[in-house]
């Protein structure tokens, strides 16, 4: 299960509390779905991606195919989101995000994060998936 991170909201609220007229965070058309070998910070620091094996940020539109209608403060994906077969090793994974870019940069924002529910090893010809409903983003 993943959260947003400060950045967002932050955005939220100030939308919410009248410190702003649009939520100025943007709405991504894209967001980039990524993997982590360290927990992520709530701040949206402390991201480990593999660097070597073919790993790659997955693209997911942001529209109601790709992502559910929220209920109960929660969004879920609604397609199978699957990175490229592994080339080589990537580590233990403990965490996805989501983040506006499908690399890391100065202008890059992470939107949401969470922790998989056990970690995953990928290792040579392995193939990293979300089923669908299996990524949950909640506000609370």
């Amino acid at each position: 299960m993943g959260s947003f991170t400060d950045h967002v909201e932050d955005k939220v609220l100030d939308l919410m509390f009248g410190a702003s007229s649009t939520l100025s965070t943007g709405n991504p058309s894209v967001y980039y779905l990524g993997l982590s070998t360290t927990t992520i910070t709530d701040a949206g620091g402390n991201i480990t991606e593999p660097s070597s094996g073919a790993y790659a940020r997955v693209a997911a539109t942001n529209n109601k195919t790709t992502f559910s209608v929220s209920s109960s403060g929660s969004v879920t994906n609604s397609v199978t989101l699957s990175f490229p077969a592994a080339t080589g090793s990537w580590g233990t994974i403990l965490d996805f995000f989501l983040a506006n870019s499908s690399t890391a940069s100065a202008t890059a924002n992470i939107y949401a994060y969470g922790t998989l529910a056990a970690s995953k090893t990928i290792q040579n010809g392995d193939t990293a998936s979300f089923s669908a409903a299996a990524l949950t983003i909640t506000l609370t």
